[in-house]
């Protein structure tokens, strides 16, 4: 890549900004991801300032302007412009990180180069004016067009700093489907407790970054840095190298969790399923006598487990329950006809059912030949969009029957409620048309039955 002919698009927005640093004769530059995304030919969605001015002197420059002192200790405020909150930030150099989380305190800087060393990672130490143009002082664009993450200075010192980097890493790795460099990859794996430092919530909010990644990359993450994933989830550890002594199986406990991972599409809630779904094979591992291995109860202990880990990390509650669904629910069997689809679309609903069929098409794609076949789960799926499409009735808002109609027929409390079920079960079942006059005929048997 010709560092001089790269020109990056800036939003006027942004302009505006660099432009009223540079009249009063200050420094700005865009900074960090959004060059690196510019460089990638991807739309930037967030852009970053760094500048010489100290975070008074931006005050003054800004004083017409909405300005937050988001963390004016450390040198960051934002200008709010165009509808947009801007980071600015000064050059500045971090100073000892004693809880391996944020510098205990920064001092500012005149130089821009002392900035983009305290950086992470080589392709995010970018830096861009319309005036200077690229800045890459640490390699940058070669490790971009090599795909490699690699860390700015010494590893051991960048992931002392902050530990979160090592997810981070790992995250930008998974999403633009690079490897990682070898001496910050071992320096990944040796400092992987410090990540027992750093809050849950961010722990969690990577995790589910790296995890939305390239099946590919995800999948070759997953089990090269094996030992990170367990320090953040321990519970993995009696998964590595677990022969499953199965016909059913070509790879150990853990290889087939990876490769479940990344045969999932990018959704996190399939995927946190897929890395659970098979967490509780070693508790529950019994051999027959023929040696063969059995895991009975494994759904069950690994959504207990999967609770346990996703509250630990502070999940969403609508995240960590739908994941704990999908793993108690993934090893049950699934038939392609009208009436077992039906009943699942309806218990499951429309999008838990399409997450449930994605991850065991995952999941028996990750089996041994020739069990390794999904055509029956594709079927399932195609038989459900054509239950959809019809308005196949799977809910009680559907029923051409309500609870006033119910209650006409001279019932009324509870029995109100289990009588539409029961006729949306029927329904659902081919029992009865879901047709008014068919419907309450029906209901006045039903009540007549239970009198």
């Amino acid at each position: 890549m010709d560092i001089k002919a790269f020109k990056m698009e800036l939003p006027k927005y942004v302009e505006e900004l660099c432009g009223a640093l540079a009249d009063s004769g200050f420094e700005a530059y865009a900074v960090g991801g959004c060059v690196r995304d510019s460089l990638l030919g991807n739309t930037p969605h967030d852009f970053d300032l760094t500048t010489s001015a100290l975070p008074q002197q931006m005050k003054e420059v800004f004083s017409s302007y909405t300005v937050l002192e988001t963390g004016i200790k450390h040198g960051t405020l934002t200008v709010m412009c165009g509808g947009s909150g801007v980071e600015i930030t000064t050059f500045r150099v971090d100073g000892k990180y004693s809880d391996h989380r944020r510098p205990d305190e920064v001092k500012f800087t005149s130089r821009l180069c002392d900035d983009l060393a305290r950086r992470d990672f080589t392709v995010n130490a970018f830096a861009y004016s319309e005036k200077t143009g690229l800045v890459d002082l640490f390699g940058g664009i070669s490790d971009l067009e090599k795909g490699i993450i690699r860390c700015v200075g010494e590893a051991d010192r960048r992931f002392e700093e902050d530990a979160l980097r090592i997810l981070r890493g790992l995250r930008f790795a998974a999403r633009l489907g690079f490897s990682i460099e070898q001496n910050t990859a071992k320096s990944m794996i040796k400092k992987r407790e410090l990540l027992k430092n750093v809050s849950s919530e961010r722990v969690f909010c990577e995790l589910c970054g790296f995890l939305e990644g390239k099946g590919e990359a995800v999948e070759r993450l997953l089990i090269d840095f094996r030992e990170v994933f367990a320090a953040v989830i321990p519970e993995l550890s009696p998964c590595f190298d677990f022969d499953q002594r199965s016909p059913y199986h070509r790879y150990d406990v853990y290889t087939h969790i990876a490769k479940t991972v990344g045969a999932c599409p990018p959704d996190r809630k399939i995927r946190l399923a897929a890395l659970f779904h098979d967490i509780a094979k070693p508790l529950t591992f019994t051999a027959d006598l023929a040696g063969n291995g059995h895991f009975y109860g494994h759904p069950e202990k690994s959504a207990k487990i999967a609770k346990e880990v996703l509250q630990r990390l502070r999940a969403d509650k609508n995240t960590a329950g739908a994941v704990e669904r999908l793993v108690l629910i993934h090893d049950d069997e699934l038939s392609p006809d009208r009436k077992t689809v039906a009943r699942l679309l309806k218990n499951l609903g429309r999008d838990t059912f399409f997450d449930f069929c994605a991850l065991k098409k995952a999941d028996i794609s990750s089996h041994a030949a020739p069990f390794a076949c999904v055509g029956g789960i594709e079927e399932a799926e195609k038989t459900a969009n054509c239950l959809l499409a019809e308005n196949f009735c799977l809910s009680l808002k559907q029923l051409a029957v309500n609870g006033d109609d119910i209650k006409a027929l001279g019932i009324s409390g509870r029995q109100v409620g289990a009588v539409l079920q029961r006729l949306l079960d029927e329904t659902v079942d081919g029992q009865t048309e879901n047709e008014r006059s068919a419907l309450l005929s029906r209901a006045k048997a039903i009540v007549k039955s239970q009198k």
